[in-house]
């Protein structure tokens, strides 16, 4: 169903090359706008993935045939990676999947590279778009400050079981030179309008020391 329209040979015709790298800013632009319509972007990266299907599909043309060249291109695509700052993973994928697009037009594959580009696009905005996946609503990060001399092994169990359904201690830290220490939780609130009620019940028991409650984020460095 798929065929390519470059022949086998090593002959590149004027006419191929100008349709291939037509059909490759069209999809890129197609991708930058569908990574537009995810949320918050930046110009440079926006532009960077409308040119990169053509990039890739010029890099392919001039290799294709030559395994050592190939190898040499790999090489030096990724450096890349070390001369960049690192992303988020939609950041990743994006550009993974503009490099995809790249090749398959850069092999001549025209209506696979755009069948699929539309495939993954919808795809893409699906899932950023709905709540895949996302973090629950009455999801919190509770950081609780208790003096030294209070043991935090549990201390606070018996109002998470009232006021949460889950509930993980999953960091603890001094500060103030050792004479004070930052509980970092991770709970689900039962009743998400009893959460004052909760914070209330903490701070009569730590001291009416700080205590910070946040929605859940996503963490960019995160894959």
């Amino acid at each position: 169903m798929f065929t390519s329209i470059l022949n086998s040979t090593a002959t590149l015709s004027l006419t191929d090359a100008l349709l291939c790298t037509g059909v490759s800013l069209g999809l890129g632009l197609m991708i930058a706008i569908v990574y537009i319509l995810h949320g918050s972007h930046s110009k440079s990266f926006v532009v960077t993935l409308a040119l990169l299907p053509a990039i890739v599909q010029v890099v392919i043309m001039m290799v294709n045939g030559n395994l050592g060249v190939g190898v040499a291109v790999l090489g030096a695509f990724s450096l890349v990676r070390f001369r960049s700052v690192p992303g988020s993973s939609k950041e990743i994928v994006i550009l993974f999947f503009a490099m995809a697009i790249g090749l398959a037009t850069g092999m001549g594959y025209l209506t696979f590279a755009a069948a699929i580009c539309v495939i993954l696009s919808g795809a893409f905005l699906l899932l950023t778009k709905t709540a895949f996946a996302a973090p629950a609503p009455a999801e919190r990060k509770l950081k609780i400050t208790i003096p030294e001399d209070l043991d935090y092994a549990g201390v606070f169990d018996d109002i998470f079981k009232e006021y949460t359904t889950r509930f993980r201690l999953e960091k603890i830290k001094t500060v103030s030179l050792g004479s004070l220490f930052e509980l970092h939780y991770l709970i689900r609130l039962r009743d998400i309008s009893k959460e004052k009620a909760m914070i209330d019940a903490i701070r009569t028991r730590n001291g009416n020391l700080n205590i910070i409650c946040s929605a859940v984020t996503e963490n960019r460095e995160e894959l």
